[in-house]
């Protein structure tokens, strides 16, 4: 899977990137094919933010999530594509 960062608004650590790589990372299994995802990690007022894209087997599949922690803000939108990606998974077979 190839996985895209894009911070905004904050600055760019290798332990944040790493964790986001293993989060999204863990999908991959999930999926038939090659996948691309994107991640935007951003900051507003007191606010973190974490939107996840993901392409791969055909479709396309999509989270958001805010909160006052990262990685919260990361384990929440992974977890929500993750269900995304298996419901997809459980109705094709």
């Amino acid at each position: 899977m190839r996985i895209s960062i894009t911070f905004r608004h904050l600055e760019a650590t290798d332990a944040i990137k790493d964790y986001v790589n293993d989060k999204v990372g863990r999908i991959q299994r999930y999926l038939t094919g090659p996948a691309d995802a994107q991640v935007v990690l951003s900051t507003e007022r007191h606010l973190q933010g974490c939107d996840v894209t993901i392409s791969g087997g055909g479709k396309t599949f999509k989270s958001s999530e805010m909160s006052d922690d990262m990685y919260a803000s990361v384990d929440r939108a992974v977890d929500r594509i993750e269900r995304q990606v298996q419901k997809k998974k459980a109705r094709t077979t």
